[in-house]
């Protein structure tokens, strides 16, 4: 099998509403869609994104300039086409665009490997499981009123989501408490929260809301200072008792590393965009596994199944529902659970309609 064509799409999705976290302001997610055509009719699939498609086309750029990498080679050789591609992109970094257009590249590559195996990829990486716990993360925003707050957790619970996540950061802790604790009384001791600062603390105001959020069996607390900040992120985790996660900033298996050497995270989050694709998240879940740390994997929800079924020390996938107007198939959720799917490849092939309805 060969591939005759590297072709790339774009699309914007808007989000329902604007939403806000402690970061970001976002009214949409602007994606470059990669498909490999094949000599033998099949074609391999992928996605990288931009919050409110800014800069789009120069991921798209990115992308293209490695057609020559792709073009006219097997997929079965993407290691060699993953090597190939980190060689090219040396004098321009490690980390950005670079690391993103690869990432694109190399999941599309294996999605053509399972189609050509007529097999899901958790399969061909060496299956642990069929399913895997997942928390509810499209919603419960920092811009969120607190009556909006308790309404949307109810939505989550019926949707059979069992655990799911707020965002905090206010500078001023007791309004984050106010809000989590509103959340608690509304699910329920049996549902897990989790938090999520999204880096917009110093160590000592983290800590401190750390240790008001344990009172409320919070289980985690995500990126609570500035992902540059290892030192200050390393003394959060250990002032609390409860879980610190990180990492879904960090770029390729070496970031993941220098988090591990920092003491930094309880657990891991690495994202496929920025890891660099499912050869590289093989690589970096791993790493974490060889130091007996956890991994839950970052957005990306429908291509990181393949992960979470083969990666023993994966505990958790986070369901960001942005994405899936894009596709034919849906995520099935059961009490609290996501199916990995068994079609071939990744399991999710892009909806051509949506694709025009959206498209740049």
């Amino acid at each position: 099998m060969k591939i005759t064509r590297l072709k790339t799409r774009l699309a914007d999705v808007p989000m329902a509403k604007p939403i806000t976290t402690a970061i970001h302001n976002m009214r949409s997610v602007g994606c470059v869609l990669v498909e490999l055509e094949t000599d033998e009719g099949l074609v391999g699939q992928s996605y990288i994104f931009t919050i409110n498609a800014t800069r789009l086309k120069a991921f798209d750029e990115m992308i293209r300039g490695f057609s020559h990498r792709v073009e006219g080679m097997d997929p079965h050789y993407v290691t060699g086409i993953n090597s190939a591609i980190w060689s090219d992109i040396n004098p321009t970094g490690y980390a950005g665009v670079t690391i993103s257009a690869l990432s694109a590249l190399d999941t599309a590559c294996w999605d053509l490997i399972g189609k050509a195996a007529n097999a899901p990829l958790h399969h061909i990486f060496g299956a642990c499981r069929d399913r895997i716990r997942t928390y509810a993360s499209g919603g419960l925003w920092l811009s969120y009123s607190i009556d909006e707050l308790v309404t949307e957790a109810h939505e989550f619970l019926a949707q059979g989501f069992r655990a799911m996540k707020i965002r905090v950061g206010n500078p001023d802790s007791s309004v984050d408490i106010a809000r989590v604790r509103a959340v608690r009384d509304a699910v329920g001791p049996d549902i897990e929260l989790l938090t999520d600062a999204n880096q917009a603390l110093r160590p000592k105001q983290a800590i401190r809301l750390g240790r008001m959020l344990e009172e409320l069996d919070v289980s985690w607390l995500e990126e609570p200072v500035d992902v540059h900040n290892l030192t200050g992120c390393a003394e959060v985790r250990r002032a609390l008792d409860m879980n610190i996660a990180s990492g879904e900033t960090e770029w390729t298996r070496y970031g993941i590393r220098r988090m591990i050497e920092a003491g930094a995270a309880d657990i891991l989050m690495p994202d496929l965009q920025r890891i660099g694709g499912l050869t590289e998240m093989r690589r970096a879940v791993a790493l974490a596994e060889s130091y007996d740390l956890p991994i839950s994997t970052h957005i990306f929800t429908e291509h990181s199944l393949s992960i979470a079924g083969s990666a023993a020390n994966c505990i958790s996938v986070e369901h960001m529902p942005w994405y899936a107007p894009l596709f034919n198939e849906t995520m099935q959720i059961e009490d609290g659970d996501i199916v990995i799917p068994t079609r071939p490849g990744t399991g999710f092939t892009f909806n051509e309609a949506a694709l025009r309805k959206f498209a740049v």
